[in-house]
């Protein structure tokens, strides 16, 4: 890393007399396109943000690009901006500078004021500069920063209050550059990249399905480490003659290979898109929606068990209470697995197959398929609301919106008629049900057992279970979690409890975690953690093959703005981890409140598991949710521990 910085550093000292601040910028003679036609341009939105000011993950990803020696056809234009600070002496936080790296290295060619780099303005003179000065054959627009998704955008700019660039902000800064063309290879920009999280989008595809002939980014959150520059733009400056699909390739292979270098690949994603293909996709999308939004009007029960299929399906950005809601949804998971439901998901399949060409993927993300779309995990409805104003798929906006209020307003009332649908039956929650504190009763076995009936089947989404630990002499109620271990019956709503006297531990120490994905091959856990006194959460998986966890590293969630931390963070030797438990009193009435329960110190040796829960009494009870998230708990079955003897009562 050092080594890295330092060679930044002075390649960049040495070259900064070659332009001077302020200079008028034109095109140098090497970049002029090249008599073959195969000149190429990148133009690099460096939104450095905070990544840069408390890790210099920017002037790192500087100095791989710069490892790279450039061809007089391959030119990389960059603007800067978004940092508190930046780790190195060159780049100046309090302006924008534009720099431009080719066959003669790094020169700084021009600067600007400093504006927010998630303003449409901004993004819109970067890109019009970098045109007029430097143009190519080909080009390629790179964003590096944060990302949230489909709602929240990318390129958070730490020095505006994290403003950051909405998907009609981006489009409308691309389409003041460029003309828009839905030709099939006649979009103004050869490829569009996200070195950001959550934006491999179906609305993200959409938005720029008129601007770019092909589409790079990531499903999931990406790992601190993003894009491996010196080998994705090396390959380019091998091979300027490549197209965008190739280069895209390239980058995917790229990004894989350094997280295998960094030990973050397990649940990473990037993939290629083929906007061209996108028109296919968008019409199976919209026609799936449609037949969803038509079962749900038949028979709003739909709801739950569309609910159910979103829950087992792929999903990204944590979808926890302790991480927050990005609210995507792996596209082609969830179509494949609603296809007995909705016939019209296997057009979805067919024309995924078609644009998304190729893709990588870690071992805890095999189910990824390169698109994820909007999910209401959450059951927010304003949030929702706000999703409906952007982006593709009509039908299944308007499905979320009668699913979370209950009713359309007349432009969703319009849209139904279409389909020759007038009337929109009501649609039951968990409110219509006597469930909270619903009773438990023992089986043959000794086992907790909540029977609900039939019902169940088409109120809810979930049934889990959340487990506490009981201390009357010290009146303290401690949570320890949830998980989905249990016996269901869904078809006549009868639920058993596996309770086994064994939880969760890192090296012996139980801990506290939150269940975020089921699936059929591994469960994905959130342990949160202070990691060096810093709060974190543990990704943990669960490999239901090898029966094993874990560790896949620690990352900081989702914050209040939507913005996802792009870091991966993974754990080493000598590391303070403390485990956090929720506690609360036994008599009161008192919200759980964080306690920090065990400080361990991280060896080469530590290791997540199971271990026996020590002996002493544990209260579980049963958590049902329905699809606009609504819960319910029934009454507490307790078990008592001693030794290897469980005894339960409820």
């Amino acid at each position: 890393m050092k080594k890295k910085i330092f060679a930044l550093m002075m390649a960049l000292v040495m070259a900064l007399p070659l332009a001077a601040c302020g200079d008028e910028p034109g095109t140098p003679d090497n970049n002029t396109a090249a008599d073959d036609g195969s000149s190429w341009a990148v133009y690099w939105y460096l939104c450095g943000s905070d990544l840069e000011t408390g890790g210099g993950c920017a002037t790192t990803d500087l100095s791989e690009l710069m490892e790279v020696e450039l061809p007089e056809n391959v030119t990389v234009v960059i603007q800067t901006g978004g940092a508190a600070e930046w780790q190195n002496d060159v780049v100046d936080a309090s302006k924008l500078q534009r720099f431009v790296y080719n066959s003669e290295g790094l020169q700084l060619v021009d600067e600007q004021p400093s504006a927010s780099m998630g303003d449409s303005e901004t993004l819109a003179a970067f890109l019009q500069f970098a045109k007029d000065s430097y143009p190519a054959d080909k080009t390629a627009v790179v964003f590096w920063n944060h990302g949230g998704g489909s709602v929240s955008g990318a390129a958070f700019d730490e020095l505006y209050d994290y403003d950051s660039l909405t998907l009609d902000e981006m489009y409308a800064a691309f389409s003041q550059v460029w003309e828009p063309s839905l030709d099939a290879g006649q979009q103004p920009v050869e490829l569009v990249g996200f070195d950001t999280c959550l934006m491999a989008t179906v609305d993200v595809a959409y938005t720029f399905c008129d601007l770019s002939r092909y589409l790079v980014a990531s499903e999931e959150t990406e790992p601190g480490n993003g894009w491996y520059y010196t080998d994705w733009v090396g390959a380019l400056a091998e091979q300027p003659s490549m197209d965008g699909a190739a280069l895209g390739r390239a980058i995917c292979d790229a990004y894989y290979t350094g997280c295998e270098l960094a030990g973050t690949e397990d649940s990473v994603t990037l993939s290629l898109t083929d906007l061209s293909q996108i028109g296919p996709l968008l019409t199976a999308y919209e026609s799936y929606g449609a037949e969803a939004l038509s079962a749900a009007c038949q028979d709003p029960s739909f709801f739950t068990r569309f609910a159910r299929v979103a829950d087992r399906s792929e999903n990204y950005g944590g979808n926890t209470r302790e991480e927050g809601y990005a609210n995507m949804v792996d596209l082609g998971h969830m179509a494949r697995q609603s296809g007995d439901m909705l016939p019209s998901a296997q057009a979805v399949l067919d024309a995924l197959d078609s644009c998304v060409l190729y893709q990588v993927k870690g071992p805890y993300r095999s189910e990824a398929t390169g698109l994820s779309c909007y999910y209401s995990y959450n059951g927010d409805a304003d949030e929702a609301a706000s999703y409906a104003g952007l982006g593709a798929g009509t039908a299944f906006k308007y499905f979320y919106l009668y699913e979370l209020t209950g009713e359309l307003d007349q432009s969703g009332m319009d849209y139904l008629a279409e389909m020759d649908i007038h009337d929109l039956p009501d649609v039951e929650t968990l409110s219509a049900m006597d469930w909270d504190n619903a009773p438990l009763t023992l089986n043959d076995e000794g086992r907790a057992v909540l029977t609900l009936g039939p019902e169940a089947d088409s109120l809810l989404a979930s049934v889990n279970f959340s487990l506490y630990y009981t201390d009357p002499d010290s009146d303290s109620l401690l949570m320890l979690g949830t998980d989905n271990d249990i016996v269901g019956d869904w078809e006549n709503g009868v639920f058993t409890d596996n309770f086994r006297g064994v939880w969760g531990s890192i090296d012996g120490a139980v801990v506290y975690m939150e269940l975020s994905s089921e699936g059929d091959d591994y469960n994905l856990y959130t342990v949160p953690v202070l990691l060096n006194g810093e709060a974190y959460n543990l990704q943990v998986a669960y490999n239901f093959s090898t029966e094993t966890w874990e560790i896949l590293g620690a990352r900081q969630g989702l914050d209040e703005k939507g913005m996802a931390g792009k870091e991966l963070r993974l754990l080493q030797e000598g590391d303070e981890l403390t485990t956090v438990w929720y506690m609360s009193s036994i008599s009161g009435d008192d919200d759980f409140e964080a306690y920090e329960a065990e400080t361990i110190t991280v060896t080469a040796d530590t290791a997540f598991g199971e271990t026996a829960l020590p002996d002493g009494r544990y209260v579980m009870v049963f958590e049902m949710r329905d699809a606009m998230d609504n819960c319910a708990y029934s009454s507490p079955a307790v078990f008592t521990v001693e030794g290897d003897s469980i005894t339960t009562s409820v």
